[in-house]
């Protein structure tokens, strides 16, 4: 996860310096806010990423010398069959656009949304049990 921690960094310092030198330069408000955004969401994936490093050490894939063997003891499991995603998916879709559109479709994107975002949280504590 260093490799992978580090691309993130780096990218959250990029969003944080051109976001500095845009704020500086620029009255665009937009532009300032995904910029923004941008920086806090490398950020928060980097900070995770650093996390799960220090917690789980070096990955066989961290190391030059490591083997394909190595890695055969995951700690993460995948469930092998989820519609939790693709519900999740388009409810974000639709809200998003209703939020463009109008109230009544964003309405139906939340109707659509909760379903995904229960099937997260019920998959997970089924899989835990």
């Amino acid at each position: 996860m260093r490799t992978e921690a580090w691309l993130f960094s780096g990218t959250a310092l990029h969003f944080a310096v051109t976001g500095g030198v845009y704020l500086r330069y620029s009255n665009d408000p937009a532009g300032i806010a995904a910029l923004a955004v941008s920086f806090l969401m490398s950020a928060l994936i980097a900070a995770f990423l650093w996390r799960q490093y220090h917690r789980g050490g070096r990955r066989p894939e961290d190391r030059k010398g490591g083997e394909v063997v190595e890695s055969a003891d995951r700690r993460f499991s995948f469930p092998a069959r989820s519609y939790a995603p693709v519900i999740t998916a388009v409810g974000t879709a639709l809200t998003g656009l209703g939020v463009v559109q109008g109230l009544w479709l964003a309405l139906i994107g939340v109707g659509v949304l909760a379903p995904g975002i229960f099937g997260f949280v019920l998959g997970s504590a089924d899989e835990a049990a």
